[in-house]
């Protein structure tokens, strides 16, 4: 049977809607992008020629990539990149994906930036905040830390990709290699799953690395073993900012209390949800 964009389009989207419970928009959209990534054309070239025929090579690559969807696999694995912030980035299964939510730790960062500051990025994984906050800010100074190397070996081609040249990778168990650096701001979007969420077997979590996801039994171990370094790396009024789960502000804010910052309070994202906490430390 003769493969077309279009018949590929109808049939696949129905099917991938049904199999991962998706949004019909979100399923054409997910089978557009495979079909970019196998044809190698833009989105308006489907959507102008959808008589194309795919050829033998073509068809079996795109039913691999397919196939693989259909079991769960996310996407932005498949495709080997995600938008963040503007910007396209490398991913693997070493990295988690950047999600839209963390932008507003990348928002509330360049508020918070003084000029030609020194910032520091702590589990960096693919390099997604560090870079865009590069990438905004030249003057600035980005050092950023993961404890895999894999991940930072995915960070490292980001950099390459992006040509930003401001910004140190740094292979280091949370401050394990920052000995006596201070930074004017300190951002991480650190693991805060609880070890036993049921979520973690589900959906996209399920292929992403587990060490960055959970952290302890209220999922909030990282975040505690942030804040008892935090402060000796931090230049006086600097600020510390963490990205969080849907219920764990009130709980980080006392957290950031009982270490000594101030201005503590809770930022929400799109969905009015409290995703970023943060404080200055004097």
């Amino acid at each position: 049977m003769s493969l077309t964009i279009q018949s590929i389009l109808s049939a696949d989207k129905v099917a991938l809607e049904t199999a991962l419970n998706l949004e019909a928009v979100t399923a054409r959209i997910e089978v557009q992008c495979l079909l970019q990534a196998v044809l190698q054309v833009n989105r308006a070239y489907l959507l102008t020629h959808p008589e194309r025929m795919l050829n033998d090579d073509e068809a079996a690559r795109y039913r691999e990539l397919f196939e693989r969807r259909m079991k769960g696999e996310p996407i932005a694995y498949l495709l080997g990149v995600r938008e963040f912030y503007g910007l396209d980035f490398k991913v693997t299964p070493a990295t988690l994906i950047p999600r839209a939510d963390t932008e507003l730790l990348v928002e509330l960062a360049l508020q918070h930036i003084p000029p030609r500051a020194a910032v520091l990025d702590m589990g960096t994984g693919s390099g997604a905040i560090a870079l865009s906050i590069a990438h905004e800010r030249r003057d600035a100074q980005l050092v950023a830390v993961d404890a895999s190397e894999a991940a930072l070996a995915v960070a490292r081609d980001n950099v390459q990709r992006l040509n930003i040249a401001n910004v140190r990778l740094l292979h280091s168990d949370w401050f394990a290699q920052l000995a006596g650096e201070r930074f004017d701001l300190i951002v991480s979007n650190p693991p805060y799953i609880e070890a036993d969420d049921v979520h973690l077997s589900q959906g996209d979590v399920r292929f992403e690395p587990l060490s960055a996801l959970a952290s302890g039994r209220d999922g909030l171990d990282d975040i505690r073993r942030i804040l008892t370094e935090a402060a000796t790396h931090l230049k006086p009024n600097g600020w510390l900012m963490f990205e969080h789960g849907y219920d764990q502000a009130a709980r980080v804010r006392t957290l950031m209390w009982q270490a000594g910052f101030a201005n503590v309070r809770s930022a929400q994202d799109l969905a009015g949800i409290e995703r970023v906490t943060l404080g200055c430390f004097a």
